[in-house]
């Protein structure tokens, strides 16, 4: 009877050993899955960041940013771009080959005299060709006349160059503006969070923050792609008018020579 009761209290304790190493196992094992799944949820969230493209990335920031001011630094963008694209395509039309309409009008005075040479003139685009034009029409009354009719004539086109460029300017300096004025705005939401919640937490203070140092990044942005483009149309601009000066002294010593 006693070896009876210690083969069966041998029994339950081997039982009880292997249930416990079971239960264990599968704890560990319960464990081990839970860390990796939280260890995976920030890789999961890193690799669905890097797979928003860039154009939602932007929206979402602009978005975050709020639509006050960035709709005003968004509306300076469009507007700016749309003058600088207006200017481009003008100077770029406006743009002749000096040397060819020299060449040309030099040869039409020679043979044609200076009917033949207005002639060319109107039928080339560009202020340089206006320029000759207006000198050419002035000739009959003496070459002083001609002078005066080509740097006045001059002086208008040189204002047609640069029509509406300040307008870039001004959207250039206006956009960072704003945005350091969304800045000093986020800051002071952030404080009165604060101050209403009578404790300091960052909970309160990020998404004023955050607001802030988007609206200024947007106008920083926005002012540095007009910048550019200001920058090509300044020098474009230099160009056609150093071209119209060297044309215009050219043009008055073709003036002199066909007199003599």
């Amino acid at each position: 009877m006693k070896r009876l009761f210690s083969l069966l209290a041998i029994t339950g304790m081997m039982a009880f050993g292997t249930t416990n190493a079971t239960t264990i196992a599968n704890t560990n094992t319960a464990v081990t899955t839970t860390v990796n799944t939280i260890q995976e949820e920030p890789e999961a969230a890193a690799a669905e960041g890097e797979n928003l493209g860039f154009h939602q990335e932007l929206k979402k920031r602009f978005i975050e940013g709020g639509a006050g001011f960035m709709g005003i630094v968004l509306l300076c963008l469009i507007l700016g771009l749309a003058i600088a694209i207006e200017r481009i395509i003008f100077l770029n039309l406006s743009t002749t080959n000096t040397k060819k309409l020299t060449q040309n009008v030099e040869d039409a005075l020679s043979s044609g005299g200076v009917e033949a040479a207005k002639e060319v003139c109107r039928n080339t685009k560009g202020p340089i060709a206006s320029i000759y034009y207006q000198g050419l029409d002035r000739t009959d009354e003496g070459i002083e006349a001609a002078e005066k009719a080509v740097v006045a004539y001059g002086g208008v086109q040189m204002g047609q160059l640069e029509k509406n460029v300040s307008w870039i300017s001004l959207f250039i300096a206006l956009a960072p503006m704003l945005g350091f004025m969304g800045t000093v705005i986020g800051m002071i939401q952030a404080f009165d969070k604060i101050e209403a919640a009578g404790d300091m937490q960052p909970s309160l203070v990020a998404g004023g923050i955050k607001v802030a140092l988007l609206t200024t990044v947007f106008g920083l942005i926005v002012a540095i792609i007009l910048q550019i483009f200001y920058n090509y149309i300044i020098a474009k601009i230099d160009s056609i008018v150093n071209d119209m000066e060297d044309a215009s002294i050219t043009l008055m010593d073709l003036l002199i020579r066909n007199k003599k």
